[in-house]
Protein backbone atom coordinates (compact mmCIF):
# COMPACT_ATOMS: atom_id res chain seq x y z
CA UNK A 1 0.00 0.00 0.00
CA UNK A 2 1.31 3.46 -0.93
CA UNK A 3 1.77 6.10 1.75
CA UNK A 4 -1.04 8.20 0.29
CA UNK A 5 -3.38 5.21 0.66
CA UNK A 6 -2.71 5.15 4.40
CA UNK A 7 -3.69 8.82 4.54
CA UNK A 8 -6.95 8.14 2.67
CA UNK A 9 -8.09 5.70 5.35
CA UNK A 10 -7.06 7.89 8.27
CA UNK A 11 -4.26 7.86 10.82
CA UNK A 12 -4.15 7.29 14.57
CA UNK A 13 -3.79 11.03 15.07
CA UNK A 14 -4.12 14.06 12.79
CA UNK A 15 -1.00 15.39 11.11
CA UNK A 16 -2.65 18.75 10.43
CA UNK A 17 -4.75 19.84 13.39
CA UNK A 18 -6.03 23.42 13.35
CA UNK A 19 -7.17 24.89 16.65
CA UNK A 20 -8.98 28.20 16.68
CA UNK A 21 -8.48 29.51 20.21
CA UNK A 22 -10.92 32.41 20.01
CA UNK A 23 -13.37 34.09 17.67
CA UNK A 24 -12.32 37.51 18.98
CA UNK A 25 -10.45 39.58 16.41
CA UNK A 26 -9.30 43.15 15.99
CA UNK A 27 -9.93 42.94 12.23
CA UNK A 28 -13.04 42.24 10.16
CA UNK A 29 -11.61 40.57 7.07
CA UNK A 30 -14.17 40.26 4.27
CA UNK A 31 -13.24 36.65 3.54
CA UNK A 32 -12.88 35.35 7.11
CA UNK A 33 -13.54 31.59 7.12
CA UNK A 34 -14.88 31.57 10.67
CA UNK A 35 -16.78 34.88 10.54
CA UNK A 36 -14.72 36.06 13.49
CA UNK A 37 -15.03 39.29 15.40
CA UNK A 38 -16.60 38.78 18.81
CA UNK A 39 -15.42 36.47 21.56
CA UNK A 40 -17.71 33.54 22.31
CA UNK A 41 -18.29 33.40 26.10
CA UNK A 42 -18.38 29.59 25.91
CA UNK A 43 -14.79 29.27 24.65
CA UNK A 44 -12.56 26.72 26.35
CA UNK A 45 -11.00 27.86 29.61
CA UNK A 46 -7.26 27.80 30.21
CA UNK A 47 -7.57 24.57 32.18
CA UNK A 48 -9.69 22.94 29.46
CA UNK A 49 -7.24 24.03 26.76
CA UNK A 50 -4.34 22.56 28.72
CA UNK A 51 -6.26 19.30 29.11
CA UNK A 52 -6.64 19.15 25.32
CA UNK A 53 -2.89 19.71 24.93
CA UNK A 54 -2.24 16.86 27.39
CA UNK A 55 -4.46 14.64 25.26
CA UNK A 56 -2.68 15.64 22.06
CA UNK A 57 0.65 14.81 23.68
CA UNK A 58 -0.63 11.32 24.58
CA UNK A 59 -1.80 10.88 20.98
CA UNK A 60 1.66 11.95 19.76
CA UNK A 61 0.37 14.88 17.75
CA UNK A 62 3.57 16.50 16.50
CA UNK A 63 2.30 20.08 16.20
CA UNK A 64 -0.84 22.18 16.10
CA UNK A 65 -1.88 25.07 13.85
CA UNK A 66 -3.33 27.74 16.10
CA UNK A 67 -5.58 30.39 14.64
CA UNK A 68 -8.75 32.31 15.28
CA UNK A 69 -9.96 35.02 15.23
CA UNK A 70 -6.74 36.58 16.36
CA UNK A 71 -5.29 34.05 18.82
CA UNK A 72 -2.87 36.46 20.50
CA UNK A 73 -5.70 38.51 22.00
CA UNK A 74 -6.52 35.68 24.40
CA UNK A 75 -4.86 36.69 27.68
CA UNK A 76 -3.59 33.13 28.16
CA UNK A 77 -2.25 32.70 24.62
CA UNK A 78 1.43 32.94 25.57
CA UNK A 79 0.84 30.67 28.57
CA UNK A 80 -0.79 28.06 26.35
CA UNK A 81 1.98 28.37 23.76
CA UNK A 82 4.64 27.70 26.43
CA UNK A 83 2.58 24.85 27.90
CA UNK A 84 2.17 23.17 24.53
CA UNK A 85 5.87 23.35 23.70
CA UNK A 86 6.79 22.09 27.16
CA UNK A 87 4.55 19.08 26.48
CA UNK A 88 6.21 18.23 23.16
CA UNK A 89 3.47 19.62 20.97
CA UNK A 90 4.95 22.19 18.62
CA UNK A 91 3.00 25.31 17.75
CA UNK A 92 2.49 27.07 14.43
CA UNK A 93 0.26 30.07 14.91
CA UNK A 94 -1.33 32.47 12.46
CA UNK A 95 -1.60 36.14 13.37
CA UNK A 96 -2.31 39.48 11.77
CA UNK A 97 0.71 40.80 13.67
CA UNK A 98 -1.19 42.74 16.35
CA UNK A 99 0.94 41.58 19.29
CA UNK A 100 4.25 40.90 17.57
CA UNK A 101 6.18 43.85 18.98
CA UNK A 102 9.95 43.84 19.49
CA UNK A 103 9.71 42.20 22.91
CA UNK A 104 7.47 39.36 21.74
CA UNK A 105 9.56 38.88 18.61
CA UNK A 106 12.68 38.44 20.75
CA UNK A 107 10.83 35.98 22.99
CA UNK A 108 9.68 33.94 20.01
CA UNK A 109 13.14 33.94 18.44
CA UNK A 110 14.46 32.34 21.64
CA UNK A 111 11.72 29.67 21.70
CA UNK A 112 12.09 26.26 20.06
CA UNK A 113 9.33 24.37 18.23
CA UNK A 114 7.32 27.46 17.34
CA UNK A 115 6.52 28.84 13.91
CA UNK A 116 4.62 31.97 12.93
CA UNK A 117 2.43 32.81 9.97
CA UNK A 118 1.78 36.49 9.31
CA UNK A 119 -1.37 37.02 7.26
CA UNK A 120 -0.96 39.37 4.31
CA UNK A 121 -3.43 39.35 1.44
CA UNK A 122 -1.94 42.08 -0.70
CA UNK A 123 1.63 42.99 -1.58
CA UNK A 124 0.56 46.64 -1.37
CA UNK A 125 -1.61 48.42 1.22
CA UNK A 126 -4.27 49.15 -1.41
CA UNK A 127 -4.87 45.48 -2.18
CA UNK A 128 -4.36 44.09 1.32
CA UNK A 129 -6.36 46.68 3.24
CA UNK A 130 -9.27 46.36 0.81
CA UNK A 131 -10.18 42.98 2.31
CA UNK A 132 -8.40 43.05 5.69
CA UNK A 133 -9.11 46.60 6.83
CA UNK A 134 -7.25 49.92 7.03
CA UNK A 135 -3.84 49.75 8.67
CA UNK A 136 -3.59 45.96 8.49
CA UNK A 137 -0.81 46.00 5.86
CA UNK A 138 1.41 48.22 8.00
CA UNK A 139 0.69 46.07 11.06
CA UNK A 140 1.76 42.88 9.25
CA UNK A 141 4.93 44.45 7.83
CA UNK A 142 5.85 45.83 11.25
CA UNK A 143 5.55 42.31 12.69
CA UNK A 144 7.81 40.95 9.93
CA UNK A 145 10.35 43.70 10.62
CA UNK A 146 10.35 42.90 14.34
CA UNK A 147 10.80 39.17 13.71
CA UNK A 148 13.65 39.79 11.26
CA UNK A 149 15.37 42.15 13.70
CA UNK A 150 15.05 39.56 16.49
CA UNK A 151 16.56 36.85 14.28
CA UNK A 152 13.47 34.64 14.11
CA UNK A 153 14.26 31.99 11.52
CA UNK A 154 12.00 31.89 8.47
CA UNK A 155 8.54 33.01 9.55
CA UNK A 156 5.77 32.40 7.02
CA UNK A 157 3.82 34.97 5.06
CA UNK A 158 0.37 33.48 4.53
CA UNK A 159 -1.56 34.79 1.53
CA UNK A 160 -5.14 34.01 0.55
CA UNK A 161 -5.17 34.22 -3.24
CA UNK A 162 -7.81 36.57 -4.64
CA UNK A 163 -8.69 38.07 -7.97
CA UNK A 164 -6.85 41.24 -6.95
CA UNK A 165 -3.53 39.75 -5.81
CA UNK A 166 -2.75 37.01 -8.34
CA UNK A 167 -0.65 39.50 -10.30
CA UNK A 168 1.36 40.20 -7.14
CA UNK A 169 2.90 36.75 -6.67
CA UNK A 170 6.38 37.98 -7.56
CA UNK A 171 5.95 40.91 -5.19
CA UNK A 172 4.86 38.59 -2.36
CA UNK A 173 7.95 36.46 -2.97
CA UNK A 174 10.12 39.60 -2.86
CA UNK A 175 8.61 40.63 0.49
CA UNK A 176 9.27 37.14 1.86
CA UNK A 177 12.88 37.24 0.67
CA UNK A 178 13.38 40.72 2.15
CA UNK A 179 12.40 39.58 5.65
CA UNK A 180 13.93 36.10 5.52
CA UNK A 181 10.45 34.56 5.41
CA UNK A 182 8.85 31.76 3.43
CA UNK A 183 5.84 32.42 1.24
CA UNK A 184 2.71 30.33 1.82
CA UNK A 185 -0.28 30.76 -0.46
CA UNK A 186 -3.71 29.35 0.24
CA UNK A 187 -6.98 29.13 -1.61
CA UNK A 188 -9.97 31.38 -1.03
CA UNK A 189 -12.89 29.26 0.11
CA UNK A 190 -16.57 30.26 0.09
CA UNK A 191 -16.76 29.64 3.85
CA UNK A 192 -17.86 32.01 6.60
CA UNK A 193 -17.87 35.59 5.35
CA UNK A 194 -15.94 34.30 2.35
CA UNK A 195 -19.24 32.98 0.98
CA UNK A 196 -20.55 36.53 0.68
CA UNK A 197 -17.60 37.76 -1.36
CA UNK A 198 -16.79 34.58 -3.27
CA UNK A 199 -18.21 35.80 -6.58
CA UNK A 200 -16.24 39.03 -6.33
CA UNK A 201 -12.93 37.74 -4.99
CA UNK A 202 -12.22 34.22 -6.24
CA UNK A 203 -9.67 34.11 -9.08
CA UNK A 204 -10.87 33.98 -12.67
CA UNK A 205 -10.24 30.83 -14.76
CA UNK A 206 -7.35 32.54 -16.54
CA UNK A 207 -5.86 33.44 -13.17
CA UNK A 208 -6.10 29.81 -12.04
CA UNK A 209 -3.83 28.91 -14.94
CA UNK A 210 -1.59 31.87 -14.07
CA UNK A 211 -1.20 30.57 -10.51
CA UNK A 212 -0.49 27.06 -11.73
CA UNK A 213 2.20 28.23 -14.17
CA UNK A 214 3.79 30.39 -11.48
CA UNK A 215 3.87 27.51 -8.98
CA UNK A 216 5.44 25.18 -11.55
CA UNK A 217 8.04 27.77 -12.58
CA UNK A 218 8.82 29.50 -9.29
CA UNK A 219 7.04 27.66 -6.51
CA UNK A 220 9.68 25.13 -5.46
CA UNK A 221 10.18 26.91 -2.10
CA UNK A 222 6.58 28.11 -1.76
CA UNK A 223 4.18 26.33 0.59
CA UNK A 224 0.62 25.66 -0.52
CA UNK A 225 -0.84 23.47 2.22
CA UNK A 226 -2.45 21.32 -0.48
CA UNK A 227 -4.76 24.22 -1.30
CA UNK A 228 -4.33 23.92 -5.04
CA UNK A 229 -4.40 20.22 -5.87
CA UNK A 230 -7.40 20.94 -8.12
CA UNK A 231 -4.95 22.79 -10.39
CA UNK A 232 -3.07 19.57 -11.07
CA UNK A 233 -5.55 18.85 -13.88
CA UNK A 234 -3.61 21.43 -15.92
CA UNK A 235 -0.86 18.84 -16.26
CA UNK A 236 1.96 18.30 -13.80
CA UNK A 237 0.88 17.39 -10.27
CA UNK A 238 1.84 20.02 -7.71
CA UNK A 239 3.87 18.98 -4.65
CA UNK A 240 1.92 17.75 -1.65
CA UNK A 241 -0.61 15.16 -0.60
CA UNK A 242 -2.99 16.15 -3.42
CA UNK A 243 -6.18 14.90 -1.85
CA UNK A 244 -8.82 16.11 0.59
CA UNK A 245 -7.59 15.16 4.05
CA UNK A 246 -10.80 16.10 5.89
CA UNK A 247 -11.36 13.71 8.80
CA UNK A 248 -8.49 11.55 7.59
CA UNK A 249 -5.38 13.54 8.47
CA UNK A 250 -6.97 16.97 8.98
CA UNK A 251 -9.48 18.41 11.43
CA UNK A 252 -10.40 21.57 13.33
CA UNK A 253 -11.07 22.31 17.00
CA UNK A 254 -13.00 25.56 17.34
CA UNK A 255 -12.97 27.95 20.34
CA UNK A 256 -15.86 26.20 22.11
CA UNK A 257 -14.34 22.75 21.60
CA UNK A 258 -16.40 21.60 18.62
CA UNK A 259 -14.44 19.30 16.31
CA UNK A 260 -15.00 19.69 12.56
CA UNK A 261 -13.67 17.54 9.74
CA UNK A 262 -12.07 20.50 8.00
CA UNK A 263 -11.03 24.06 8.95
CA UNK A 264 -12.87 25.30 5.87
CA UNK A 265 -16.13 23.45 6.58
CA UNK A 266 -17.55 24.96 9.75
CA UNK A 267 -21.08 23.64 9.40
CA UNK A 268 -23.18 21.19 11.38
CA UNK A 269 -22.88 18.66 8.54
CA UNK A 270 -19.18 18.36 9.27
CA UNK A 271 -19.36 18.51 13.08
CA UNK A 272 -17.97 15.30 14.57
CA UNK A 273 -18.23 16.02 18.30
CA UNK A 274 -16.82 18.17 21.09
CA UNK A 275 -13.69 17.85 23.21
CA UNK A 276 -15.87 18.38 26.31
CA UNK A 277 -17.78 15.18 25.55
CA UNK A 278 -16.93 11.92 27.24
CA UNK A 279 -13.72 10.50 25.79
CA UNK A 280 -12.52 13.94 24.72
CA UNK A 281 -10.83 14.68 21.43
CA UNK A 282 -9.38 11.18 21.07
CA UNK A 283 -12.79 9.53 21.02
CA UNK A 284 -14.01 12.01 18.41
CA UNK A 285 -10.97 11.43 16.20
CA UNK A 286 -10.95 7.65 16.52
CA UNK A 287 -14.61 6.71 16.48
CA UNK A 288 -17.00 9.51 15.48
CA UNK A 289 -19.55 8.46 12.87
CA UNK A 290 -18.56 11.33 10.58
CA UNK A 291 -14.85 10.58 10.55
CA UNK A 292 -15.54 6.87 10.10
CA UNK A 293 -17.66 7.69 7.04
CA UNK A 294 -15.06 10.06 5.56
CA UNK A 295 -12.40 7.34 5.83
CA UNK A 296 -14.36 4.93 3.66
CA UNK A 297 -13.35 4.45 0.01
CA UNK A 298 -14.63 7.35 -2.07
CA UNK A 299 -16.34 6.70 -5.39
CA UNK A 300 -15.41 9.96 -7.06
CA UNK A 301 -18.93 10.29 -8.44
CA UNK A 302 -19.27 12.06 -11.76
CA UNK A 303 -15.65 13.18 -11.65
CA UNK A 304 -14.20 9.68 -11.82
CA UNK A 305 -14.89 9.47 -15.55
CA UNK A 306 -12.59 12.47 -16.08
CA UNK A 307 -9.06 11.59 -17.19
CA UNK A 308 -7.69 14.06 -14.63
CA UNK A 309 -9.46 12.61 -11.59
CA UNK A 310 -6.36 10.88 -10.24
CA UNK A 311 -4.56 14.23 -10.25
CA UNK A 312 -7.21 16.48 -8.71
CA UNK A 313 -9.36 13.95 -6.76
CA UNK A 314 -12.45 16.05 -7.43
CA UNK A 315 -11.14 19.10 -5.61
CA UNK A 316 -12.14 20.72 -2.32
CA UNK A 317 -15.05 19.37 -0.28
CA UNK A 318 -15.72 22.73 1.42
CA UNK A 319 -15.65 24.68 -1.84
CA UNK A 320 -18.24 22.33 -3.30
CA UNK A 321 -20.48 22.30 -0.24
CA UNK A 322 -20.63 26.07 0.26
CA UNK A 323 -21.41 26.71 -3.40
CA UNK A 324 -24.26 24.21 -3.28
CA UNK A 325 -22.58 21.51 -5.39
CA UNK A 326 -22.67 17.79 -4.57
CA UNK A 327 -19.64 16.46 -2.72
CA UNK A 328 -19.09 13.78 -5.36
CA UNK A 329 -19.22 16.34 -8.17
CA UNK A 330 -16.70 18.77 -9.62
CA UNK A 331 -14.96 21.55 -7.73
CA UNK A 332 -16.53 24.96 -8.51
CA UNK A 333 -13.12 26.05 -9.82
CA UNK A 334 -12.55 22.87 -11.83
CA UNK A 335 -9.98 23.85 -14.44
CA UNK A 336 -11.79 21.79 -17.09
CA UNK A 337 -14.86 24.04 -16.70
CA UNK A 338 -17.13 21.34 -15.26
CA UNK A 339 -17.61 23.33 -12.04
CA UNK A 340 -18.83 26.36 -13.95
CA UNK A 341 -21.31 24.16 -15.78
CA UNK A 342 -22.55 22.68 -12.48
CA UNK A 343 -22.93 26.15 -10.96
CA UNK A 344 -24.85 27.39 -13.99
CA UNK A 345 -27.18 24.39 -13.78
CA UNK A 346 -28.37 25.27 -10.27
CA UNK A 347 -31.99 26.39 -10.23
CA UNK A 348 -33.16 29.71 -8.79
CA UNK A 349 -34.66 27.84 -5.85
CA UNK A 350 -31.42 25.95 -5.11
CA UNK A 351 -30.50 26.26 -1.43
CA UNK A 352 -26.84 27.06 -0.79
CA UNK A 353 -25.73 25.98 2.70
CA UNK A 354 -24.40 28.58 5.12
CA UNK A 355 -22.63 28.10 8.42
CA UNK A 356 -24.65 28.85 11.53
CA UNK A 357 -21.45 29.97 13.27
CA UNK A 358 -21.14 33.74 12.97
CA UNK A 359 -19.30 36.05 15.35
CA UNK A 360 -19.15 39.01 12.99
CA UNK A 361 -19.55 42.44 14.49
CA UNK A 362 -22.64 43.35 12.47
CA UNK A 363 -25.96 41.57 12.38
CA UNK A 364 -26.30 39.97 8.96
CA UNK A 365 -29.55 39.11 7.26
CA UNK A 366 -29.74 36.49 4.57
CA UNK A 367 -28.72 38.95 1.86
CA UNK A 368 -27.05 41.65 3.93
CA UNK A 369 -23.59 42.89 2.92
CA UNK A 370 -20.58 41.80 4.91
CA UNK A 371 -18.59 44.17 7.10
CA UNK A 372 -16.31 45.17 4.26
CA UNK A 373 -18.70 45.98 1.44
CA UNK A 374 -17.00 45.29 -1.87
CA UNK A 375 -17.91 46.92 -5.16
CA UNK A 376 -14.87 46.13 -7.22
CA UNK A 377 -15.88 46.70 -10.80
CA UNK A 378 -13.11 45.33 -12.94
CA UNK A 379 -10.24 43.41 -11.24
CA UNK A 380 -7.73 46.22 -11.71
CA UNK A 381 -10.01 49.00 -10.50
CA UNK A 382 -8.58 51.12 -7.67
CA UNK A 383 -9.88 50.35 -4.22
CA UNK A 384 -12.03 52.85 -2.40
CA UNK A 385 -11.30 51.03 0.84
CA UNK A 386 -13.60 49.06 3.12
CA UNK A 387 -16.59 50.66 4.69
CA UNK A 388 -18.84 49.48 7.47
CA UNK A 389 -22.33 48.47 6.45
CA UNK A 390 -25.39 46.91 7.99
CA UNK A 391 -27.30 47.74 11.17
CA UNK A 392 -25.16 47.42 14.31
CA UNK A 393 -26.01 44.53 16.61
CA UNK A 394 -26.43 45.90 20.13
CA UNK A 395 -24.50 42.95 21.51
CA UNK A 396 -21.57 44.01 19.35
CA UNK A 397 -21.47 47.70 20.21
CA UNK A 398 -18.51 47.18 22.52
CA UNK A 399 -15.05 46.04 21.50
CA UNK A 400 -14.96 42.52 20.02
CA UNK A 401 -12.18 41.80 22.49
CA UNK A 402 -14.40 42.41 25.51
CA UNK A 403 -13.57 40.08 28.35
CA UNK A 404 -10.04 39.50 27.11
CA UNK A 405 -8.30 41.65 29.71
CA UNK A 406 -7.19 45.24 29.32
CA UNK A 407 -3.50 44.48 28.88
CA UNK A 408 -4.21 42.25 25.90
CA UNK A 409 -6.63 44.54 24.10
CA UNK A 410 -4.56 47.69 24.22
CA UNK A 411 -2.50 48.23 21.12
CA UNK A 412 -1.16 51.19 19.26
CA UNK A 413 -3.41 50.47 16.26
CA UNK A 414 -7.01 51.63 16.26
CA UNK A 415 -9.22 50.02 13.65
CA UNK A 416 -12.89 50.83 13.09
CA UNK A 417 -15.37 48.65 14.95
CA UNK A 418 -18.93 48.27 13.76
CA UNK A 419 -21.27 50.23 15.97
CA UNK A 420 -18.54 52.34 17.55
Amino acid sequence: MKLVDHFQYGLNSPICLTWELTYACNLSCAHCLSSSGRRDPRELSTAEAKAVIDELQRMQVFYINIGGGEPTVRPDFWELLDYSIAHNVGVKFSTNGLKIDKKRAAQLAATDYVDIQISLDGATPEVNDYVRGPGSYDMAIRALENLAEAGFAQPKISVVMTRQNVDQLDEFKAIADKYGAQLRITRLRPSGRGADVWDELHPLPSQQKQMYDWLVDRGDQVLTGDSFFHLSAFGEALPGLNLCGAGRVVCLIDPVGDVYACPFAIHENFLAGNVRDEGGFQRVWESSDLFTELRQPQTGGACQSCMHYDACQGGCMAAKFFTGLPLDGPDPECVRGFGEQALAARGDDHVIPKSDVNHSRTKLGKKSPVLLQLSMGRPDAPSTGPRVSGRPDRACETSPLAGMGASDTDSGLRLPVAGS
